[in-house]
């Protein structure tokens, strides 16, 4: 199935590599460009992509809250991609938390961004797992925990559905998880599509930021 990108970047320069480096695989296919948010919203609006490829820090309406609005939009499938030139950089916290689902160094190479749209399109994995990872713990650090509504939430999942969950927080793959769990690979898939529903939540990257913040896996702790 080909992939439709939407490429969001202020510099011209950076849109047109991208384009070219992502216009040459022959499963991705780059269906338009912006140079702003307010662009990158309306152009996910009209032709809704599966991925945007979104820089943070744009004039005007910057990549966080672009982040935020095409997230938010009522059954959309538009994943988000997040680019960044500091792997610690405050601001990806913030787009992880307005709900984009991975992010990449900008100054990673052709194949890993296209590698990078890939995953966040199918929505199998975490990004860069260990500097994900380093993400997750540090923004639920300085937040506090969800409470009681998260609490609720967490107690709808059956035992082995909070133990999928715990091993997607650590940044594990379907196919690890099935290799620690001794289960098929297709159940660990099942598993995290029903946590995902019954937690009303987009994502991997999605669950992995709930389970941080509500307390379920703690930052440098294993989880239950």
């Amino acid at each position: 199935m080909t992939i439709r990108v939407l490429i969001a970047d202020d510099q011209g320069m950076l849109r047109e590599a991208f384009s070219v480096l992502l216009g040459a695989q022959p499963d991705i296919d780059v269906v338009a460009t912006a140079e702003d948010g307010a662009e990158a919203v309306a152009r996910a609006e009209e032709l809704a992509p599966d991925v945007v490829v979104m820089d943070i820090r744009m004039p005007g309406v910057d990549g966080i809250e672009a982040t935020r609005r095409i997230a938010s939009r009522p059954g959309t499938r538009t994943k988000i991609l997040i680019l960044t030139t500091f792997d610690l950089d405050a601001y990806v916290y913030e787009a992880l938390r307005a709900g984009a689902s991975g992010f990449l160094l900008k100054d990673a190479s052709g194949i890993q961004l296209a590698e990078a749209v890939r995953v966040v399109a199918r929505g199998e994995a975490l990004l860069s797992p260990e500097l994900t990872k380093r993400l997750i713990a540090e923004f639920a650090r300085t937040s506090p925990v969800a409470g009681r509504s998260a609490g609720v939430r967490v107690e709808a999942l059956t035992g082995r559905e909070t133990e999928v969950l715990t091993r997607v927080a650590q940044g594990l793959s379907n196919a690890e998880i099935a290799r620690v769990l001794v289960v098929a690979e297709e159940t660990v898939k099942t598993h995290v599509g029903r946590i995902l529903r019954k937690l009303g939540l987009r994502d991997r990257t999605q669950a992995a930021v709930f389970a941080y913040e509500s307390g379920l896996v703690t930052p440098g702790g294993a989880g239950p």
